[in-house]
C-alpha cells in the first residue's frame, strides 16, 4: 500500500493531545457532497475550512467502514474498505491530508469488540471445522434443551439491542454471543489470531496517515471467566451490565500499545468504557502501564435516570452532576487525563438535556456549559452541532424516530404495559435520535446539509439555528467555543492546573478554581518544551476561576465563599453588562485572579 499522507512524530510531540480539543463527526449526518440524501466524506472534506475556524485540533471520525448499517455503522463487515455510502478509501486519503494541510489531525473509530455477522471472519467461524471456530464465541444449547427453541440459550443474559445476547445459527447448530444484536457478533479476544488480526488492522490505518483511534466498548474486549473457559456460565456474570472490566483488559490495552505502536507515534488514544469506574480509568490511563491515553466515562451521562434504564427518567440536581465530575477530577489529577464531554452521537443535545433551550436561555446556556466544560481538567470534546447550540427535535410519534434502541425500547415497554405518552416522553428526552438530524449548515432547503431528501428529517428550528447565522455573529455560541478553544491552546493554566471545586452543595452556581503554581515534576522538560513551542505560551503559574450560574433565575454572588475578587480580570464571559455582585440566567465567568 502506498501511503498517500503522513504525520511524523514531530508533528505529534508527546502529549499533544493534552492541549488538543476533539471535534466528533457522525458522517451520515454531517455533509452530503453527492444529493443522495446522506453526509459523506467528500462532504467532510469540504467543510474543513469551517472546522480550522472554529480552530479544533482534531477530527474523530464515527465510523465509515464497510458496513450493513445495522446499527449505523457500528457493525463492521471489512476493517479496511470504506462503505460506499460514504465514499472511497480515496476520499478518506484525500481528507486526511486536507484535515493535516490545515493542521488538522483525524481519529478512526475502532471497534472492535465486536464484527458484522457478514464480516469474512464471522461468516467462515460459522463452520465447525474452521480455524476461525475460535475467534468468535460459540456455545451449545443448556443441557436437556433443543437448540434453536426457546430458552434453549446458554443462558438469560438480555443483549443492547435485542432480548436475548445469544443467536442460534442453524448452519452450525450452536449460538453465538452479540451482546448488542444478532448482527454484532463478539470477537473473542482470549485468541492469540484474533489479538493479533486488530493489530495488524491497526497499523495498516497508522501507516494510512491517521493519528490516533477511539476505541468502541473498549472495556468488554476482556470477558469474565465463564465465557473464556467455556464451562458453565453465570447467566449474572454474563450479563451486559457485569460482563465489563474483564481480567485480561489491562494485559491486551497494553499489548494493543506496543504492538501498534500507540506511544511509538504519540497517536492519541480514548477508550469508550461504560461501566468504567475511577479506579478502571486510573489505572488504563497511567502514562506509566502504556494502555491508553483517556476514556469515555458514562458515570454522568448517567445521573438523570431514576434507576438502571436510560428511559426512567429523574431530575438532575446540580450539586448530584458536580459531586460526580469533581470524583473524576480528584481520581485521576495525579495518574491519568480525563476526557470532557457532555455531546455525543449516542446521547441528546446537551443545551436541552443539560441547560435550557428555550428561546431566552439557549444561547446563554450553550455557552455556559461549554465554559464549564471546557475549564475543567482533560481534553474536550465537541459534537457536530454543539458549536452553535442545535437542540433536540421535536419528534411527537414513534414514526418520528430511526435509531434501533430507540424502536426497541418502544416495542418492548409498550408490550409491557407502559403508556404510550410515557415512552415517547423518555423518547422525547433522551433518543440517540436528537444527536443524528442533520447538521443545520444554513437557512436554505434541508439546512444546506443536501440538495436531495436527507435520510433523516431536519429539525425544523434550522432557519434560526445554523452554522452561518452563528458565524455572522459575533457574540454568537459559535464565537464563544472559539475563545475557548484559543484560550486553552494559550494558558497552561486551562490546561494543566489543579482543579478545586468550590460551593459544591449550591444548588445554582458551579464554581471551581485551576491553580498551576509550577509544572508537575513527572512532566520531563521536552515536554514542557513541546507544548510551549506549540503553543507560543510560556507562563507557568496562575490562577482562575470560573463561577457559572447554572439555572434560569438569577442568582447573588457569594462573595464570603470564593477567593477575592479584588483585582481580578474577566478573561471571558457570556453578558457584557454584568453585575459585579449578580450573575444572570445562565452567565458564566472566567476570571484570572491576582
Amino acid at each position: 500500500m502506498t501511503t498517500t499522507t503522513d504525520i511524523s512524530t514531530a508533528a505529534r510531540p508527546e502529549g499533544w493531545w493534552r492541549s488538543a480539543v476533539v471535534y466528533q463527526i457522525y458522517p451520515r449526518s454531517f455533509q452530503d457532497s453527492n444529493g443522495d440524501g446522506i453526509g459523506d466524506i467528500p462532504g467532510i472534506t469540504s467543510r474543513l475550512d469551517y472546522l480550522a475556524e472554529l480552530g479544533v485540533d482534531v477530527l474523530w471520525l464515527s465510523p465509515v467502514y464497510r458496513s450493513p448499517q445495522v446499527d449505523n455503522g457500528y457493525d463492521i463487515s471489512d476493517y479496511q474498505d470504506i462503505d460506499p455510502l460514504f465514499g472511497t478509501l480515496e476520499d478518506l486519503d484525500e481528507l486526511i491530508a486536507e484535515a493535516h494541510a490545515r493542521g488538522i489531525k483525524l481519529v478512526m473509530d475502532l471497534v472492535v469488540n465486536h464484527t458484522s455477522d457478514q464480516h469474512a471472519w464471522f461468516v467462515e467461524s460459522r463452520d465447525p471445522a474452521s480455524p476461525k471456530r475460535d475467534w468468535y464465541y460459540w456455545r451449545p444449547a443448556r443441557p436437556g434443551h433443543e437448540p434453536g427453541t426457546p430458552g434453549a440459550e446458554p443462558d438469560d443474559s438480555h443483549a443492547a439491542f435485542a432480548p436475548r445476547a445469544w443467536t442460534y445459527d442453524p448452519a452450525s447448530g450452536e449460538y453465538y454471543l452479540g451482546i448488542f444484536s444478532p448482527g454484532q457478533p463478539d470477537l473473542n479476544w482470549e485468541n492469540e489470531d484474533v489479538r493479533q488480526a486488530v493489530y495488524a488492522m491497526m497499523r495498516w490505518w497508522v501507516e494510512r496517515g491517521v493519528d490516533g483511534f477511539r476505541m468502541d466498548v473498549i472495556n468488554l474486549i476482556s470477558k469474565p471467566a465463564e465465557l473464556t473457559s467455556g464451562g458453565p456460565i453465570d447467566a449474572e456474570a454474563a450479563s451486559f451490565r457485569q460482563i465489563a472490566n474483564g481480567p485480561r483488559l489491562d494485559e491486551f490495552l497494553a499489548e494493543m500499545n506496543r504492538e501498534v505502536g500507540l506511544d511509538e507515534h504519540n497517536l492519541i488514544t480514548v477508550g469508550e468504557m461504560p461501566g468504567a469506574t475511577v479506579e478502571v480509568a486510573q489505572r488504563v490511563t497511567d502514562p506509566a502501564r502504556k494502555e491508553l491515553n483517556m476514556v469515555f466515562t458514562f458515570e454522568h451521562m448517567n445521573l438523570d435516570q431514576a434507576s438502571w434504564s436510560k428511559w426512567d427518567l429523574a431530575p438532575l440536581p446540580l450539586p448530584v452532576l458536580k459531586k460526580n465530575l469533581n470524583q473524576w477530577q480528584e481520581g485521576l489529577a495525579e495518574a491519568g487525563w480525563n476526557s470532557l464531554y457532555w455531546d455525543n452521537h449516542d446521547q441528546p443535545r446537551a443545551v436541552s438535556r443539560f441547560g435550557d433551550d428555550s428561546p431566552e436561555h439557549r444561547v446563554t446556556s450553550a455557552k455556559t456549559l461549554a465554559t464549564v466544560l471546557h475549564l475543567h481538567k482533560g481534553t474536550p470534546y465537541v459534537y457536530q452541532g454543539e458549536e452553535f447550540g442545535m437542540t433536540n427535535s421535536p419528534f411527537s410519534s414513534i414514526e418520528d424516530y430511526e435509531d434501533v434502541e430507540s424502536l426497541n425500547y418502544h416495542a418492548l415497554a409498550t408490550a409491557r404495559g407502559v403508556s404510550e405518552e410515557e415512552v415517547l416522553r423518555s423518547l422525547a428526552a433522551k433518543s440517540r435520535d436528537h444527536a443524528r438530524t442533520p447538521v443545520h449548515w444554513d437557512d436554505t432547503e434541508h439546512a444546506g446539509f443536501t440538495t436531495g431528501t436527507p435520510w433523516f428529517d431536519v429539525n425544523p428550528n434550522y432557519t434560526e439555528i445554523n452554522a452561518e447565522a452563528t458565524r455572522r455573529d459575533p457574540d454568537s455560541v459559535f464565537a464563544h467555543y472559539q475563545k475557548l478553544i484559543q484560550l486553552r491552546h494559550d494558558d497552561e493554566t486551562v490546561r494543566e492546573g489543579r482543579f478545586q471545586l468550590l460551593l459544591p452543595e449550591h444548588d445554582q452556581l458551579w464554581a471551581f478554581t485551576r491553580t498551576l503554581d509550577t509544572l508537575p515534576e513527572v512532566r520531563t522538560s521536552r515536554l514542557a518544551d513541546a507544548r510551549t513551542s506549540a503553543t507560543g505560551n510560556t507562563s507557568l503559574e496562575g490562577r482562575l476561576l470560573v463561577i457559572a450560574n447554572c439555572s434560569s433565575e438569577p442568582v447573588q454572588i457569594p462573595a464570603d465563599d470564593l477567593p477575592s475578587l479584588d483585582g481580578a480580570e474577566l478573561v471571558l464571559g457570556t453578558h457584557d453588562d454584568a453585575d459585579p455582585a449578580t450573575l444572570a440566567a445562565w452567565e458564566s465567568r472566567i476570571l484570572r485572579l491576582a
